[in-house]
């Protein structure tokens, strides 16, 4: 028989082939990766200095130790060229690969600001270990570092960093941290105690150009306004890697197009994790990640004939690890209805509600964060 074929060692890659494995110890599997192959939580990434962690230590297996773990062959090192559905084969590197079933979950790619100036080769980008590795390396004697990014990643390495005793300076051009989760008042709570530990707040104007200047990287903003930073962080989000499926003629949008079977429009053809977009939603996080891997593992390990299992997402709140100024947010998945926010200082609580006062979302701050039980009960599935 042809193999399981999953491109992606990452969390959706390797937490598909684990739940595989619970089901079916035969038939043959191929990991395919552009890295080492290195298992390890990416998550880790952005509080290592608070794990007292170096990137050495976030490995939690070789690339060896999964194989054996997995039953399972992975090519490291090598890039998927192209897909060919209908003759259910693959190019790799020159190489054609036959599969039996193809599993796409190569995860997402960083969004790159188009910047000026002459040092935009010298700004770092953290999408995964090998991207830490160089980071890490590069801070050396470091004092100040640079984040372009307010976001879920840039808040979270500012707070990492900043406690590990670097000057930290956030950039982004939205009015508040956390923008695009959060209401106002709480993503200011944040930006306040964050500011408390010592990161600098440059919020409202955005990141043009970054120059060389006096050994020290030069990060100019879109009203001339200029810092100076030992290294620079861009951490601006993230996009879909679709391309390879799109060549293959399979269908996409923000993501890869899947059912709830997490089929693509190819029925041999499955995605999941940060490429995939599930039923309409595009849920970059690892909670409906580890829900996908679950139900697919079962799905790959069933005959022809049996009924694929049906992806549920029950209330999967996102936890951002600002430490300084502790963040649970649950975003509505209907944008229809308004945020109601109580509580005072860095201790808020706030109901995304509709016209009929229903809970749709929440987001909780501080000690309120306490709260968190309370409002997963009433609160809906985010797919049921």
């Amino acid at each position: 028989m042809d193999p399981i074929i999953i491109v992606g060692t990452g969390l959706a890659g390797y937490g598909t082939a684990r739940e595989f494995r619970k089901h079916d110890k035969e038939t043959p599997l191929v990991l395919i990766t552009r890295d080492d192959g290195a298992s390890y939580y990416k998550p880790d990434l952005s509080e290592a200095h608070a794990k007292e962690a170096s990137p050495d230590d976030l490995i939690k297996k070789n690339v060896d130790a999964m194989a054996e773990e997995l039953d399972a062959t992975i090519h490291t090192h090598r890039q998927v060229e192209s897909i060919d559905p209908e003759a259910r084969e693959l190019s790799l590197n020159g190489d054609t690969l036959k599969y039996h079933k193809l599993v796409l979950a190569f995860g997402a790619d960083p969004i790159l600001l188009n910047l000026g100036g002459d040092a935009t080769q010298s700004v770092h980008k953290v999408n995964n270990l090998a991207d830490y590795r160089s980071f890490r390396s590069h801070l050396g004697d470091a004092k100040h570092v640079a984040i372009l990014g307010a976001g879920l990643i840039g808040c979270e390495f500012a707070n990492d960093l900043v406690g590990a005793g670097y000057e930290v300076s956030v950039f982004d051009p939205a009015g508040w941290p956390l923008s695009q989760l959060l209401p106002e008042a709480c993503g200011h709570a944040v930006e306040k105690e964050l500011a408390r530990a010592g990161v600098h707040w440059h919020l409202g104007h955005a990141a043009v150009a970054v120059h060389e200047s006096n050994e020290q990287l030069q990060v100019v903003l879109d009203d001339d306004d200029s810092v100076y930073a030992d290294v620079v962080l861009s951490a601006v989000g993230l996009r879909a890697g679709v391309s390879l499926a799109q060549d293959a003629g399979l269908e996409t949008d923000q993501g890869i197009k899947v059912d709830r079977t997490l089929a693509t429009s190819d029925p041999h053809i499955y995605a999941l994790g940060d490429c995939a977009e599930v039923d309409g939603q595009w849920r970059p996080y690892v909670g409906p990640l580890m829900q996908c891997a679950r139900t697919l593992g079962k799905t790959l390990a069933g005959g022809e004939g049996d009924t694929a299992g049906a992806v549920k997402y029950p209330t999967l709140p996102i936890i951002v690890k600002t430490h300084v100024c502790p963040v649970i947010v649950y975003p509505p998945v209907d944008k229809h209805g308004e945020w109601q926010v109580e509580g005072d200082g860095a201790n808020l609580e706030a109901r995304f509600v509709n016209e009929d006062g229903e809970l749709l979302g929440f987001a909780l701050t501080g000690d309120a964060t306490n709260k968190r039980r309370d409002y997963l009960k009433d609160a809906p599935p985010l797919m049921d």
